[in-house]
């Protein structure tokens, strides 16, 4: 269940953000995320405590990506990290131009 609900979500061409609405690291992530120009449809924040498998699907997300913590970021089927890997990938300049190769933004 936890393997096919995360698969299912993460999808070339598309940001997936993997959440609990409550963690800090969640919020920044959205708040950097929802200033920017995407397509409609190109980016999904997905609370992962809306489900009775967050256990599970945490430790799915863990298999994949090496860490169980949330935020997990998605950029197509890559995991680029959490919130502070966002946010260096921001500062450096690199965040709008992946988007951008990604076909994500407006």
């Amino acid at each position: 269940m936890a393997q096919e609900f995360v698969n299912s979500k993460i999808q070339p061409g598309k940001v997936v953000v993997f959440i609990k609405p409550t963690c800090p690291y969640c919020i920044r992530t959205q708040e950097l995320l929802s200033q920017l120009p995407f397509k409609r449809g190109c980016l999904e924040f997905v609370d992962i405590t809306a489900t009775s498998d967050t256990k599970k699907i945490q430790d799915y997300l863990g298999q994949l990506t090496g860490a169980k913590t949330v935020p997990r970021v998605f950029f197509g089927k890559d995991c680029i990290g959490g919130c502070n890997d966002l946010i260096n990938m921001h500062e450096r300049g690199e965040l709008l131009m992946r988007l951008q190769q990604l076909g994500a933004l407006q």
